[in-house]
């Protein structure tokens, strides 16, 4: 099957690194919603931010009304309640601070599931056309990753407000106790702006540097835990470590130099505030000599300054955290803005219970701009018919019948797949897949029990409906077999069950339902000739009254079908049974003289009625 060209690695890996701003509006306005039903739960985590950051700013100020007021006039009487008050805002401090985190915690988490939930909604929706031309990393990226990242933006938003809060505070705390002290006190300020500006756009540059890293870390990790039947059958373990190890060194220089970063700021801070602070004994004592300043109001001018640097080193952190959730945000609601390809109309009817007719009609098709992976196809399958379709690689085989299982829709003005006469295009998709089942090359089952994995989707299927389709399919026996019987849990893929195995329940699946259409794509290339022989004997009874289409390259499974089409670079080159191609002379003569004469020399043919 031609499949669209998938977006270069480079630039995805480009996207999925940028910063974005720390203030995005069409962000916000999207994410506004999700805060909506959580505004009460806002609301305490801001007042508690507040009261958080009013008892930070009254600490030092209840030590100078200490000092000045009562220990320096000796009334210990007036100074039991300022020892009260400070432990009573210390106490509130604590209680504030329990509140702020907790409830913003909670809100994050509300935010998390439901952002999540509808990610993995829409993600539902999608056509296969998105998922062909996205690496399933990236769409992982995007629910894991960003959603994280997006629901901190509230703590650090919320924490953020509450930094600048406490910074107006205590400027104006500094200003009231002594202007020409706080004017001094403020003197480094300028010099630690520089340093964050410098300092920046190189933290910005080292944490990309990180993500980049460590995402190719995890790539790398992922591939090789993905591919090790390959790794080992190839005793590639040694190259391997090697590769692995240039890109873990790679992280780990990368994760040093923003570590370095990251600890040469935090000692240049202390020493401005250090700075500042000999500043304010310096010229506060001499203030203080002079009496123009009391003793109380110098300490709690040195408090002051000590807790004035932390704010703002938080928010140099915290800004990077912004831009960060910022281009996570962006990013995701970039994914829940794409449109489906495929929606059912306003009016679309529910398909009835149909015979099995199936017709293409002047269908031409293209993943996306470019050549056309089908031309021109006209063809019609009867009720009952088991029709094979065959040619080389690419040439159309799989797409066809994705086509009328509407994994993709035909475009207006290109032609029309119909079902009984109804254009696909007309009905409700949930109505056509109840009628329609695939049996895909690569059988894939689910985590949960064996019965689960049969019934599926259809929720009205009966256990003895899953026995009657196991049976027909010849898989009762080896279910019957395991310890747990129907109720044997599977782990990811199946990997507890054998190819062969997974096939079979994959072909019970397909049947339990009844569909009156049946696509078996290669169904049989990966299992073994036992089960194939299984299936081949099942096949007599299941395709029985049913329309069945069959991509295969199996003699054993081509030369019994009622029709064979023949497929060449999306065109139909030939249709006919298999003799009457085979006189033809054409394209399947000559596929089967180079692929299939081999096989009908060793094995005894085998028709499906």
């Amino acid at each position: 099957m031609s499949q669209p060209t998938s977006k270069p690695a480079s630039t995805n890996q480009a996207e999925e690194e940028t910063f974005g701003t720390a203030y995005n509006g069409r962000v916000i306005a999207r994410f506004l919603p999700y805060l909506t039903p959580h505004k009460g739960s806002v609301a305490v985590a801001i007042t508690a931010t507040l009261v958080f950051s009013a008892t930070q700013i009254s600490a030092p100020w209840l030590i100078k009304i200490g000092i000045d007021e009562f220990i320096k006039s000796g009334n210990f009487s007036g100074l039991t309640w300022i020892v009260a008050l400070f432990f009573g805002a210390a106490i509130i401090n604590w209680m504030s601070s329990f509140i702020q985190n907790y409830t913003i915690a909670r809100v994050g988490q509300g935010i998390l599931f439901r952002l999540r939930g509808d990610m993995f909604a829409h993600l539902q929706k999608l056509s296969l056309g998105y998922f062909d031309k996205t690496e399933v990393g990236r769409i992982m990226s995007r629910v894991q990753g960003d959603v994280f990242q997006l629901q901190e933006f509230l703590a650090v938003a919320i924490v953020t407000a509450g930094e600048v809060l406490s910074l107006i505070g205590i400027i104006a705390a500094l200003i009231l106790l002594n202007m020409e002290l706080g004017l001094i006190s403020m003197s480094v300020w300028p010099l630690l702006v520089l340093v964050v500006i410098f300092w920046q756009p190189l933290a910005k540059i080292s944490f990309i540097r990180v993500r980049k890293a460590m995402s190719t870390v995890n790539g790398a990790l992922n591939e090789n835990i993905t591919g090790v039947r390959v790794v080992q059958s190839m005793n590639r373990q040694d190259r391997n470590l090697q590769l692995f190890s240039e890109k873990n060194r790679e992280n780990l220089a990368a994760s040093t130099q923003a570590t370095k970063l990251s600890s040469g700021l935090i000692p240049l801070v202390d020493t401005l505030t250090a700075v500042s602070i000999g500043a304010v004994i310096f010229f506060g004592s001499g203030m203080v000599s002079n009496n123009t300043l009391e003793i109380g109001a110098l300490i709690a001018f040195i408090l002051y300054v000590q807790k004035f640097f932390d704010p703002l080193r938080n928010l140099t952190m915290q800004y990077t955290q912004l831009q960060r959730a910022m281009a996570s945000g962006e990013r995701i609601f970039e994914l829940l803005n794409i449109k489906p390809d495929l929606l059912d109309k306003e009016n679309a009817q529910e398909l009835p219970t149909v015979k099995g007719e199936i017709q293409f009609v002047n269908v031409s098709f293209r993943y996306s701009a470019g050549e056309d992976v089908l031309k021109n196809i006209n063809l019609h399958f009867l009720p009952g018919e088991t029709v094979a379709i065959v040619g080389p690689t690419g040439a159309g085989k799989t797409t066809l019948t994705s086509l009328f299982s509407r994994f993709y829709d035909v475009e207006k003005g290109r032609g029309s797949v119909l079902i009984d006469g109804h254009d696909i295009r007309d009905i409700s998709r949930i109505s056509l897949a109840s009628q329609v089942s695939m049996v895909p090359q690569e059988p894939f089952l689910f985590s949960g029990t064996i019965a689960d994995n049969i019934r599926y989707n259809h929720t009205s299927i009966t256990n003895q409906d899953i026995v009657n389709a196991t049976m027909l399919v010849g898989a009762h026996d080896f279910i019957s077999d395991l310890e747990d019987g129907y109720n044997t849990y599977l782990h990811e893929r199946g990997v507890n069950l054998s190819m062969g195995e997974r096939q079979l329940l994959s072909f019970a699946r397909a049947i339990a339902a009844d569909p009156r259409i049946l696509i078996l794509d290669e169904a049989t290339a990966n299992i073994d000739s036992a089960t194939e022989s299984f299936i081949q004997k099942a096949l007599k009874q299941v395709l029985k009254g049913r329309t069945a289409v069959v991509i295969a390259h199996r003699l054993s499974t081509i030369r019994g079908a009622d029709k064979i089409v023949v497929l060449d670079h999306g065109k139909v080159m030939e249709v006919g049974n298999h003799q009457s191609l085979l006189d033809n002379e054409g394209l399947y003569a000559h596929l089967y003289k180079m692929n299939y004469a081999a096989i009908e020399n060793t094995a005894p043919p085998r028709n499906f009625e």
